[in-house]
């Protein structure tokens, strides 16, 4: 048992050590640098932001002249002393910026997690139990098409229809500018009025994988022995489908959960740019065209942490499920 945790412990830091290397050196292998998107390329260009002199003096401020191994060790120094530096366009330190906007991509993954695997094994279980009838072949036929629409496009789609043409939903943001709220309730109502389609997009372009997982599962769990035999001491269909096949087929659908969360945080990127909601991803891409080494960095440990996290936890919770599998 001590020998499994030590060997938990050495792959979840090694894990993350791998990442923090390239979360350091990614960032740097783009073209360009922070301050390259605000300067002019020649002399004589009309759009000159930055003269080459304060380009250089910026340079040299921020230490980007520095050999790479020593910009590494200051970066992971700075990492152990919990210094995620400071974001060189919103001129704030990083963890300010991502603390800002984290909340909101919570909010979506979370929700869109939630509703995801309760929807997924649902729709998988009467799939299941109505193998081969015209129910199961319309609900696969749907899933499956859904499942080979990108989530970003999936997003576009539901913009222009729910957006722009019937506009029941806003076109952008996380709340109503300049909203004046009678109480808290209005407050939460109009967050979720902003967060629905973005949540919409995330959780149906996940169902399909909770959904096949589960009917599949459940059609091999079901002819097992202990399945015959549940029914042979006179269990009603409820309970042999409820207490035995899907508490046994649920364990691969925990998994996938941890796995999930990481597409998710993904995909986020690209749907909070769609919707131009302001989480995490769509500040992100800000920080890929600035060239926001700190903020690019910062946000790629979140969410690299964020998943070693849920794993970890699907692991705690795998091994509750299933005693017989030590982690």
């Amino acid at each position: 048992m001590v020998n499994d945790r030590n060997s938990f412990i050495f792959r979840s830091l090694s894990t993350l050590l791998v990442i923090l290397v390239i979360n350091f050196f990614l960032p740097r292998m783009m073209p360009g640098d922070p301050f390259s998107t605000t300067s002019a390329d020649e002399v004589g260009e009309e759009i000159i932001v930055m003269t080459e002199e304060q380009h250089l003096y910026y340079v040299n401020y921020y230490g980007l002249d520095r050999p790479l191994y020593e910009q590494f060790l200051s970066y992971m120094k700075n990492l152990i002393t919990g210094n995620l530096g400071r974001s060189i366009y919103y001129k704030m330190p990083v963890s300010d910026v991502i603390m800002l906007h984290l909340p909101w991509t919570i909010l979506i993954v979370v929700s869109a997690t939630v509703i995801s695997t309760i929807s997924g094994v649902v729709l998988g279980t009467l799939s299941a139990k109505n193998r081969k009838k015209g129910s199961d072949r319309i609900m696969m036929t749907g899933m499956i098409a859904f499942a080979e629409i990108p989530s970003f496009l999936l997003g576009l789609i539901l913009l222009l229809i729910f957006s722009v043409y019937l506009r029941f939903f806003p076109l952008a943001g996380a709340v109503t500018p300049f909203a004046h709220y009678n109480g808290p309730t209005d407050q939460v109502l109009d967050i979720l009025y902003h967060a629905f389609l973005p949540v919409l997009t995330l959780s149906l372009s996940q169902l399909t994988g909770v959904y096949l997982l589960t009917r599949n599962t459940l059609i091999t769990v079901t002819t097992k022995d202990y399945i015959r035999t549940a029914r042979a001491k006179g269990l009603g269909e409820k309970n042999v489908w409820i207490r035995h096949a899907l508490r046994n087929a649920l364990l691969p659908v925990v998994t996938r959960t941890g796995f999930m969360i990481g597409i998710m945080m993904g995909g986020v990127v690209l749907v909070e740019n769609v919707f131009s909601y302001p989480g995490i991803g769509m500040t992100l891409r800000s920080a890929v065209v600035g060239r926001d080494y700190p903020l690019i960095q910062g946000i790629l440990l979140i969410i690299a942490v964020s998943i070693l996290i849920c794993n970890l936890l699907v692991d705690k919770i795998y091994g509750k499920l299933d005693p017989r599998v030590v982690i």
